[in-house]
């Protein structure tokens, strides 16, 4: 646990689920993830310059330097952070780790985020709604119809359920700040260089793999916390959330990502997949849950709820084993 106790460790991971779900990502910080992508951008230049050409064990050898330098110094940098202000008073100590959780983790950025895109859904704002999706996936959203841009958030919120709040959790409660950052780094590396791609089908495959093993038990977890959030949602379905995960999770081309779209698709009676368009080719993803009715804006707005009950559900369990162990 690093120079934390259990119990403070337990302490901070709770302060930091209410930090963000409180002021989630300020803009007038400079948060912690920016600084990860820069570094990415930087090393990325220095292990393959511009026009040089490299074999694909070499791109796969630079690969992995890159995603172990990234995680390290991302670590490193946050235990020392955390060591610092610790040294200076305990208490200050306490404030950097939790802060530092926090930044790890995304409810309410990802709540503000899908909400951009619900709100000029709902007013009929089609092109509005448009640009927001723009923001937060990497598809062309230039033609995208109301029920895709809605399909694109629910899609988006699902599967950071995992990404950007429950793997983030389970490693700070492994190792505090640290360890949260060090799977932060990883997440940050997949969403960066993990694609594949002629350009990163090699160069980011160290990155994508070591992505797929943090969030391997984290992914099955939250497939078991959406459907015990749809259980206590009214209009929603648990047992359909885990037989949607069990009839269709394995399609998805990504090992983890597919169990929370699953969930999410299987408790509203919706289907997610389908046709998506990347840099002018057209992609057809798999098609996950059963297409009860049809997909709505409204949906947006169910999805988030399961998010914020899931992240309930794990203060609350982290609270209990606090006061287990006190």
């Amino acid at each position: 646990m690093l120079f934390y106790s259990i119990n403070e460790i337990l302490l901070l991971a709770a302060a930091a689920i209410v930090i963000d779900w409180v002021v989630g990502d300020p803009n007038w910080l400079t948060h912690p993830v920016i600084r990860m992508g820069r570094l990415i951008t930087r090393l990325e230049r220095s292990l393959r310059p511009p026009g040089a050409e490299l074999k694909p064990a070499q791109l796969k050898r630079r690969g992995v330097v890159l995603t172990l330098t990234t995680v390290l110094v991302s670590s490193c940098l946050t235990y020392a952070a955390c060591m610092l202000a610790a040294w200076i008073h305990p208490w200050l100590g306490y404030a950097v780790s939790a802060w530092l959780i926090s930044t790890t983790l995304a409810v309410k950025g990802l709540k503000d985020a899908a909400m951009l895109v619900y709100r000029p859904l709902a007013a009929g704002d089609l092109a509005l709604a448009r640009i927001h999706v723009g923001y937060i996936v990497s598809r062309d959203t230039s033609a995208l119809g109301e029920k895709e841009a809605a399909r694109a958030a629910i899609e988006t919120v699902a599967e950071n359920t995992v990404d950007a709040f429950l793997s983030p959790l389970v490693f700070a409660l492994l190792g505090g700040a640290p360890i949260a950052m060090l799977y932060r780094a990883a997440n940050t590396l997949d969403s960066m260089v993990g694609y594949r791609n002629e350009r990163y089908a090699q160069f980011g495959w160290a990155s994508a793999r070591f992505d797929d093993v943090l969030n391997y038990i984290p992914a099955r977890l939250c497939g078991l916390l959406l459907a015990a959030a749809a259980w206590v949602r009214p209009g929603l379905s648990a047992g359909r959330a885990i037989r949607a995960v069990r009839t269709f999770a394995h399609r998805h081309p990504s090992p983890n990502s597919g169990i929370p779209e699953s969930a999410v698709a299987g408790a509203l009676g919706i289907e997610l997949g389908g046709e998506n368009v990347y840099f002018g080719v057209v992609s057809e993803r798999a098609r996950l849950g059963w297409p009860l009715r049809p997909l709505e804006a409204e949906d947006i707005v169910r999805t988030v709820t399961l998010l914020y009950a899931v992240s309930l559900f794990c203060l609350a369990g982290v609270l209990a084993a606090w006061l287990w162990v006190s």
